[in-house]
């Protein structure tokens, strides 16, 4: 499939694209503090590039379970000089993870060319306007709610894959009314945003469904909790746990897989591909 950002034309589904996770922030689940200045996030972004990343992905507000919204000052401090110092020193493209349109258009201004946004364009009505306005690729992913509250209440679905099926297509048409070409467009079913760990299980187990949306499919599995919840562990203890499930993904037809290890994801990527094309 093709994919077009605002800087190249990729084409998607040769082989699994890595995204590789910087978390610019002192609070994500995984690894947060651990890039808190631009230089450690840059060097960061660097390594990865070296690992075999495709994408990299800069994010200054983390979306975990029960984080608290971040003002939009603070999040332009911490990855706009991430982003300007990685597009002078990679070829890589780079994804600014961001729910706010102001933030997307000063990325994307300053290197960014694919917009991930964790609301699918909800949180903010002017980021329709900026995706079009800057030919950015932009991933629609499906939540419930906001992350502060995503995981509280009643999680149950009429039906878990119909029901975020409907939800991407009716973005996607959305997008298009906006004037997004389709060709820009990339999906995630949204692993660990407002779903059960059984329903993040099946969603992995039943990918493939995702194809009817006809657009590459991105999954971010990444040392989630529903992987603690049955291997045990600390974020940085479920790598072999994330590992089976990026296999399952790929295998069921996921395109895109968001992570934090990439060198040892890139070769279980390699892998997973080499038995798929079997």
């Amino acid at each position: 499939m093709p994919l077009r950002t605002s800087r190249r034309k990729m084409v998607i589904g040769e082989r699994t694209l890595i995204m590789g996770i910087i978390n610019v922030t002192p609070d994500s689940f995984s690894d947060g503090g651990r890039f808190d200045s631009p230089e450690r996030a840059v060097e960061e972004g660097i390594r990865m590039a070296e690992e075999g990343a495709d994408i990299l992905d800069i994010g200054g507000e983390s979306t975990r379970p029960g984080s608290d919204a971040v003002p939009a000052e603070e999040e332009r401090r911490r990855v706009i000089p991430v982003i300007r110092a990685l597009a002078k020193r990679i070829d890589l493209p780079l994804s600014v993870d961001t729910m706010k349109a102001a933030i997307a258009r000063e990325a994307v201004a300053e290197g960014a060319e694919i917009v991930n946004d964790v609301s699918a364009m909800n949180f903010d009505e002017e980021m329709a306007k900026v995706v079009a306005d800057t030919g950015a690729a932009v991933v629609l992913m499906h939540m419930r709610g906001t992350p502060k509250a995503m995981q509280q209440g009643d999680l149950t679905y009429r039906s878990l894959r119909g029901d975020i099926i409907d939800f991407l297509r009716k973005r996607i048409e959305r997008a298009a009314d906006e004037g997004i070409d389709p060709a820009q467009i990339m999906v995630d079913p949204g692993i660990g945003f407002g779903k059960t760990v059984t329903d993040n299980m099946r969603l992995i187990r039943y990918l493939h469904e995702f194809k009817v949306l006809g657009r590459p499919i991105v999954v971010g599995p990444s040392r989630k909790a529903f992987i603690g919840q049955v291997t045990g562990g600390t974020p940085r203890e479920r790598v072999e746990g994330t590992a089976v499930v990026v296999t399952a993904a790929i295998l069921n037809g996921g395109n895109v897989i968001r992570v934090h290890d990439v060198s040892i994801m890139k070769k279980v990527a390699v892998m997973a591909d080499a038995v798929g094309r079997a």
